[in-house]
């Protein structure tokens, strides 16, 4: 079974052109690249052939985990129901050791730890969801297991 990708329309759209980009322009500018290279001749040493083939495979990567997650993607629908978290949710919780924490619930797409925004599939993120406003929940993490208590839900 393919793996879901959780996101917004927002971010479904964005990942869409940033695939149309990569694979019109960018894959024709990298190609002009390549052949501009083959013309110096040798190409045994020749670093800017070397160079432009690298980025040719890192865009065709790029290409295809894009183009998978799409194709995969489930659109995370907005919801006034604030009675449980889920993805999409904006949640207030009480950490004995650091105090009180926002975090954003997204998907693995979306998540950007430096901006409190954290994936469903992370320690906090799955120990969170499904649970309601007044609960503690147990995070498993890397470095050991705490305690959250849940204060807030949006």
């Amino acid at each position: 079974m393919a793996e879901k990708f959780y996101m917004t329309s927002e971010a479904k759209q964005k990942a869409e052109e940033r695939l149309k980009y990569l694979t019109t322009v960018k894959r024709a500018e990298i190609i002009e690249r390549i052949q501009e290279a083959r013309s110096h001749g040798d190409l045994s040493e020749n670093a800017e052939y070397d160079a432009a083939r690298n980025e040719q495979a890192a865009n065709e990567g790029e290409i295809a985990e894009l183009d998978y997650q799409i194709k995969n993607a489930v659109i995370i629908e907005e919801t006034d129901d604030n009675s449980t978290v889920h993805i999409g949710s904006r949640v207030t919780v009480f950490d004995e050791e650091f105090g009180e924490e926002v975090y954003t619930i997204m998907g693995t797409t979306e998540a950007d730890p430096m901006k409190n925004i954290i994936s469903n599939e992370s320690p906090v993120g799955a120990a969170l969801l499904r649970h309601k406003k007044g609960e503690s929940v147990n995070v498993k993490a890397p470095d050991g297991e705490y305690t959250l208590k849940i204060l807030k839900i949006e």
